[in-house]
């Protein structure tokens, strides 16, 4: 039995490298051909470093001749694919990752030749268009790991996102619409969390029930009110900037990570101390526990469902803040359905990062990059329908669900109930 399973993964691990070293090599055929074969010889491709206003010191561009620039990713890919197909390379990820950045890098170079493009402004971007879904998938993380599904993250993040701009407004006091909107969300996950462990309601059901709330309410509450009293209840303005002394020099990263508005720096905390929490404390230990085992846990002491309460409140709480970002850490403003699916994606980026802070926080990356890449190619008016750019943020998510860099394993007992 031992040997017959051995052979089966032999020739599992067969079929994989020739699979993926197949994959690399039509990639690379396909740069050639869509990239490669429309540049001239004579473009050449400008990467801004500086972003405009940023206090960063500042870098000479960075200036590519286009067409050698797409045949080296096209040599990176092909050599790629055929030590792939030759000795094989077990990361799966790396292999992705060879693919997304050299068919990225060369579709870039292919649409600015002969023009300017500031990549310090894209990579800026990709990490502000990432921090709501960040958030988002913070709080499916956390919830999660007891076990507990939270789909109404859209819902708790758009009610948030209108009780923050209202208070905000009212009070005239950002900071006041920030807490009030992070205590709303976490209120909000009480009610799910109350439904579907106290009296055992399917948590896909209860998810819904709250998104669906959430967008009549929100979208009724903006129509009759909101749209007639523009400056007494949807008017907060956005949070400033914040720079980081010394740290926002740096360039590159110091007009990435040090120059941006209290929200940004509140997810980038949240990230590492959740990883911290959730792996290295005895309430991390306890959390996964019930995630796992929870009659395990509940026999060694562990109060399941009191554990439970607090992850998916503590998980409200962070979607609430989340849905600040889209007023008065965005645009000042409510606008109806104006989460746009964020909160989807970051249940997918929760799959992809394998309920895991870090991996969950780099999934969104991935998907503020696509967002922010759709915008920053209308604007250099590429040959490609817009239609299809809006599009490649929900691409990227539905390609990370095929489970095409592994499979994804949740915790043992998700979505599950449990009794005493």
């Amino acid at each position: 039995m031992k040997n017959t399973n051995n052979q089966t993964q032999t020739v599992q691990e067969q079929r994989n490298r020739i699979s993926y070293g197949m994959t690399l090599l039509v990639v690379g055929v396909l740069i050639y051909l869509f990239f490669g074969i429309n540049t001239t010889a004579t473009s050449q491709t400008t990467f801004s470093l500086n972003l405009l206003g940023s206090q960063a010191i500042p870098l000479s561009d960075l200036v590519l001749p286009a067409q050698g620039t797409i045949y080296l990713m096209v040599g990176i890919v092909v050599f790629t694919g055929a030590y792939q197909l030759a000795r094989g390379v077990k990361s799966t990820g790396l292999l992705v990752g060879i693919i997304a950045f050299t068919f990225i890098a060369a579709f870039l170079t292919w649409a600015t030749q002969d023009k300017s493009f500031n990549l310090t402004g894209m990579i800026s971007s990709s990490l502000v268009r990432a921090t709501p879904i960040a958030l988002a998938a913070l709080c499916g993380v956390i919830s999660e790991r007891t076990a507990v599904i939270n789909i109404g993250i859209e819902g708790i993040m758009l009610m948030s996102a209108q009780i923050a701009v209202v208070t905000a407004t009212m009070s005239h006091n950002l900071y006041v619409g920030l807490i009030l909107a992070i205590i709303f969300g976490g209120l909000i996950a009480a009610f799910h969390a109350y439904l579907v462990i106290q009296f055992k309601v399917d948590q896909i059901v209860s998810g819904v029930a709250i998104n669906i709330i959430g967008a009549g309410f929100t979208s009724f509450f903006s129509s009759k009110y909101l749209q007639s009293a523009t400056d007494t209840l949807n008017n907060s303005g956005t949070f400033p900037i914040i720079s980081i002394p010394v740290l926002s020099k740096i360039p590159i990263l110091g007009p990435t990570l040090f120059e941006n508005n209290i929200i940004v720096y509140l997810m980038l905390i949240l990230v590492f101390a959740m990883h911290i929490l959730l792996f290295y404390t005895p309430w991390g230990l306890r959390t996964r526990a019930v995630g796992e085992h929870p009659k395990a846990a509940d026999t060694l002491g562990v109060n399941v469902n009191f554990m439970r309460y607090i992850n998916v409140i503590i998980g409200g709480m962070i979607a609430g803040l989340g849905g600040a970002y889209f007023t008065i850490g965005s645009v000042g403003r409510f606008d109806e359905l104006m989460t746009s699916g964020k909160g989807f994606i970051g249940l997918a980026a929760v799959i992809f990062g394998k309920w895991n802070p870090i991996g969950a926080f780099a999934s969104s990356l991935i998907f503020g990059f696509a967002d922010s890449l759709q915008v920053k190619l209308q604007i250099l008016r590429v040959p490609i329908p817009s239609e299809f750019l809006l599009m490649a943020p929900y691409i990227v998510t539905m390609i990370v669900l095929t489970g095409i860099v592994g499979k994804a394993i949740p915790p043992a007992a998700d979505g599950q109930p449990y009794e005493k």
